[in-house]
């Protein structure tokens, strides 16, 4: 059977002060009028029973996540005492849906990306189940054709096509966050795709992989897989989970493995990384601005304003600003430095200002 797991966790500082430790941009309504992991489900209803949806998060976020997914069940909010990066996420899903489903499918996505059109989205995964149903050692990614030379993607070049109608290739080689010029010319190949962080695999497979590429993950995750329903998996979790090594599941299996394909994703994606996505997804008025909540602006110009609350933000003569009113914390910066919020939070954190975090 399938099983779709959403990866979601992350702390979200990209999006201060809107996002935090405990509502990070996943919890967030960023683009729409849900939350984007309110619309990562609501996308996956229409091919998964909705009683087999995992969702990786930690403790902390854990009580809102199941607030916003009432229909979750509880078993299958997946507890992360630790951020371990993508695969022990994905080991410890594997393992999950392994107990309930010895012949489990994995369909895995992050919880905080927005794609488009969802009948688009479906059929493409259905088209990666397929991929896997035909030979069930197949490890299947999702890759976005590239628009832009982006320095903050990785790259999949592909190699020789699977079938007849050319969507799916296999993996020849990844190269994580080039140089500018070395992503031009990824772009003007014609023959590279941006690494979405969309997968397709059978749950034993990838373990079978975590086996062989890091087997002492594979190890920790069998001790907890003994334990799985019992009154020792908490604390086996919490003893065997921060013991694992923390690294993507990319670079622990994908780039080493053999039988690695790629699907040309032929929907609309976008990570949403950071405050400059907002406009590409809400757009703009006359003037550029992408406005939200009670905002009022004058000769004001390309900025990106958002109020919460009821409470008046009002501009006068400003350009290329991010201006982010929450009830505790306000964000004014040159749109030019929005990468740079995660400093300024490294600045809050040592002056002790830990209550806005």
């Amino acid at each position: 059977m399938l099983h779709a797991v959403i990866m979601a966790g992350g702390s979200g500082t990209r999006f201060w002060p809107a996002s935090r430790v405990r509502m990070p941009k996943q919890l967030l309504k960023l683009a729409g009028d849900q939350t984007m992991i309110r619309q990562t489900v609501d996308r996956c209803s229409g091919f998964v029973d909705p009683q087999r949806i995992w969702v990786v998060t930690n403790a902390v976020q854990v009580k809102e996540t199941r607030r916003q997914l009432p229909e979750l069940r509880p078993d299958h909010a997946l507890v992360e005492p630790v951020a371990r990066n993508t695969a022990p996420c994905v080991g410890l899903a594997a393992i999950c849906a392994l107990h309930e489903d010895p012949d489990a499918t994995l369909f895995i996505m992050p919880a905080d990306h927005v794609i488009s059109p969802v009948p688009v989205f479906e059929a493409a995964a259905r088209r990666a189940v397929e991929l896997v149903d035909d030979n069930p050692q197949r490890l299947v990614l999702f890759g976005v054709p590239p628009t832009s030379p982006a320095t903050g993607y990785g790259y999949i070049h592909r190699g020789e096509a699977l079938n007849t109608d050319q969507t799916a290739f296999r993996v020849q080689a990844f190269t994580e966050k080039p140089q500018r010029d070395v992503a031009q010319q990824y772009v003007d190949a014609g023959d590279y795709y941006w690494n979405c962080g969309i997968f397709c695999w059978k749950a034993r497979t990838i373990l079978d992989r975590l086996r062989e590429f890091e087997p002492d993950m594979f190890d920790r995750l069998q001790r907890l897989s003994k334990v799985i329903g019992t009154e020792e998996w908490t604390t086996t979790l919490d003893a065997e989970f921060p013991q694992m090594h923390s690294i993507a599941i990319d670079c622990a299996v994908l780039e080493k493995a053999d039988s690695v394909c790629v699907i040309e994703s032929p929907f609309v994606w976008d990570d949403v990384g950071s405050w400059l996505a907002v406009p590409r997804l809400a757009g703009t008025d006359a003037d550029g601005n992408t406005v939200d909540g009670k905002v009022r602006t004058l000769d004001t110009r390309n900025c990106i304003i958002r109020s919460s609350e009821g409470h008046l933000v009002a501009t006068l003569g400003m350009e290329d600003c991010i201006i982010i009113h929450t009830p505790d914390a306000t964000l004014v910066a040159r749109r030019e430095d929005s990468e740079r919020i995660k400093d300024l939070l490294e600045l809050l954190k040592t002056r002790g200002d830990t209550e806005v975090l």
